[in-house]
C-alpha cells in the first residue's frame, strides 16, 4: 500500500512539475534595465494593478548604478546584443539613447502600436520632454519621461522675512527678477541678502544648473567644441559669487551643501525642480531643533531651466515578438501617457507610489491639473502652482551626448578662475586642453 501511495505521489509531483514548467514556458520574459530600482518598482506596481498581465510575464531585471558610467557601458553591450526590452535613461545621458549614437537601438513608440502624437496631445505632455525623446533621423518619438523637472527658486521663508520683511513667493520672485532672463536683479538681491548676514546660494554649482540648460546651443556643433555665451557667462557669475561673498563655496552633494539645508544653515535658496524639494532638501533639512522643514517656499526663477528626469525606452528586440511588444506597450503607455487616476503619473504626482506620500511634478499637464501639490515641508504651499509654469520654459535644444564629460571639465576650469588660480583666458585654455584627451571632437585653440 505504501509503495502504491509513494508511486501515486511521485506521479502527482512529476505532473505538478510539468504543469509549473508549462506555466513558466507560457510566460513572456521581459528584460528591464535601470540605473535605480525606481522603474523596477513601477513595473511591479503595474503588474499589481493589471493581474491579467502579471499572469503572462516573467520579469528579468538588471539594475546597475551609473557610477563611473557602469550602467551606460553595460547597457551599450546589451542593446547591441538585442537583449533589452525596456530601459531607462536619465537626463545626463538620455541624449545618447534618444538622439545620439545609440538611438538606433530604440524602438519607436509608434512601432509599439501607440498612437503617440494623439496621446501626447491628449495628455498635454511637457514639450521639452517630447523634444528630448524625439529621434532627429526620422522625427519619431523613442523616449518619454514621467517626471517634469522644470526648475524654480526654492528659498527659506525665515531668511526672506529677515531680509525683505516678507516670505511671499510673489515678493521673492520680484526680488530675484523672475522671468527676466538675466541675473541683474538676482545680484542686487544677493547684496541685500549679504548685508543682512546671509548667503544667496550655497555654491556656484547651484547657478550652473540653471545656466547649463538655458544655453541656446550645444557644447558640440558640427563636430566642433562650442562655448555658448550663456555657458561662458558661468565664468563671470561664479567669480562674482565668490569675490562678493554671496555663497559658501560648497560643492553639490557634499556634506557642507547638505548642511546649508538645515535650520542652522545661512543660505537663502537653491535652484531646482520638485524632486530637489522631495528627495534632497527634505531628507537633509536637519532633525529636531535644527530642522528647517516648513520653513521653505517656491517661487518663479529669473531664468527658466530644467534639471534631471528619467526617460523610458523600448529596445528593438521588443517589437520582434507581438506578445512581448503588447506587454511593453502597455507598461510604457501606463508610465508615460496614461492620465487616469490609476496611471503612474497620477499616483506619482499625488504621493501614492511611496509610504511617505511624497508628491512630485509629472509630464502630463492633464494629470497636474487634477493633482494637489500642497506639502507641509513648504509651509502648506501648493508647489505645483510654481513648478507647472516652470515646465513651459524648459528646453532640451542645447543637449548633446557629450554633456556629462564636458560639464565636468568646464566646472573645474570655472572653479580655478573663480578662486583666482587662473585668468579667464587661462581657464578657457585649460578647459580645452583637458577635453582634448577625452573626446574626439574638433577644438580651436
Amino acid at each position: 500500500m505504501k509503495r502504491i501511495l509513494a508511486l501515486a505521489l511521485a506521479v502527482v509531483m512529476v505532473f505538478g512539475l510539468m504543469a509549473v514548467s508549462a506555466a513558466a514556458e507560457d510566460k513572456t520574459t521581459i528584460n528591464l534595465w535601470s540605473f535605480t530600482d525606481e522603474i523596477i518598482g513601477m513595473f511591479n506596481k503595474y503588474l499589481e494593478l493589471h493581474p491579467e498581465v502579471a499572469e503572462k510575464v516573467e520579469l528579468n531585471t538588471t539594475m546597475i548604478n551609473n557610477d563611473g558610467d557602469a550602467y551606460v557601458n553595460a547597457i551599450d553591450l546589451a542593446l547591441a546584443d538585442g537583449t533589452v526590452d525596456i530601459y531607462g535613461a536619465e537626463a545626463a545621458y538620455v541624449f545618447k539613447y534618444a538622439q545620439g549614437d545609440a538611438s538606433e537601438y530604440a524602438a519607436t513608440y509608434e512601432e509599439l502600436g501607440i498612437d503617440v502624437e494623439k496621446a501626447i496631445a491628449d495628455a498635454e505632455i511637457a514639450p521639452y520632454t517630447v523634444e528630448i525623446g524625439t529621434r532627429p533621423a526620422d522625427g519619431k518619438v523613442v523616449a518619454l519621461g514621467y517626471q517634469a523637472t522644470g526648475g524654480a527658486f526654492i528659498y527659506r521663508r525665515s531668511i526672506a522675512q529677515a531680509v525683505w520683511g516678507s516670505d511671499d513667493p510673489a515678493v521673492v520672485a520680484e526680488k530675484i527678477g523672475a522671468g527676466s532672463g538675466n541675473w541683474d536683479a538676482f545680484f542686487a538681491a544677493a547684496e541685500e541678502v549679504k548685508n543682512a548676514g546671509y548667503k544667496m546660494v550655497s555654491g556656484k554649482g547651484d547657478v550652473w544648473n540653471v545656466l547649463e540648460k538655458a544655453a541656446e546651443t550645444g557644447w558640440v556643433v558640427d563636430g566642433k567644441l562650442n562655448i555658448d555665451p550663456v555657458r561662458e557667462s558661468y565664468l563671470d557669475i561664479a567669480k562674482q559669487l565668490k569675490d562678493n561673498d554671496y555663497m559658501n563655496d560648497t560643492s553639490a552633494w557634499g556634506e557642507a551643501w547638505f548642511a546649508d539645508m538645515t535650520k542652522s544653515g545661512n543660505v537663502l535658496g537653491f535652484y531646482g525642480p520638485a524632486w530637489l524639494v522631495n528627495y534632497t532638501l527634505g531628507p537633509n533639512s536637519g532633525e529636531g531643533d535644527n530642522s528647517s522643514a516648513g520653513d521653505w517656499a517656491v517661487c518663479a526663477p529669473n531664468v527658466g531651466f530644467f534639471w534631471g528626469g528619467t526617460w523610458l525606452l523600448a529596445g528593438k528586440g521588443a517589437i520582434a515578438d507581438p506578445v512581448k511588444a503588447e506587454i511593453v506597450k502597455g507598461f510604457i503607455e501606463w508610465v508615460t501617457l496614461d492620465t487616469s487616476d490609476e496611471g503612474l503619473q497620477y499616483l506619482w504626482a499625488n504621493g501614492l507610489m511611496n509610504e511617505n506620500g511624497t508628491k512630485d511634478t509629472v509630464a502630463s499637464g492633464v494629470v497636474m491639473a487634477k493633482s494637489n501639490g500642497e506639502t507641509a515641508f513648504l509651509g502648506g504651499q501648493n508647489m505645483f502652482d510654481e513648478f507647472i509654469p516652470a515646465n513651459a520654459y524648459a528646453s532640451g535644444k542645447s543637449m548633446t551626448q557629450y554633456d556629462s564629460t564636458i560639464n565636468g571639465s568646464w566646472d573645474a576650469a570655472v572653479g580655478q578662475y573663480a578662486s583666482g588660480e587662473l585668468s579667464r583666458e587661462e581657464a578657457i585654455e585649460e578647459f580645452k586642453l583637458d577635453l582634448s584627451g577625452k573626446l574626439e571632437i574638433e577644438i580651436d585653440y
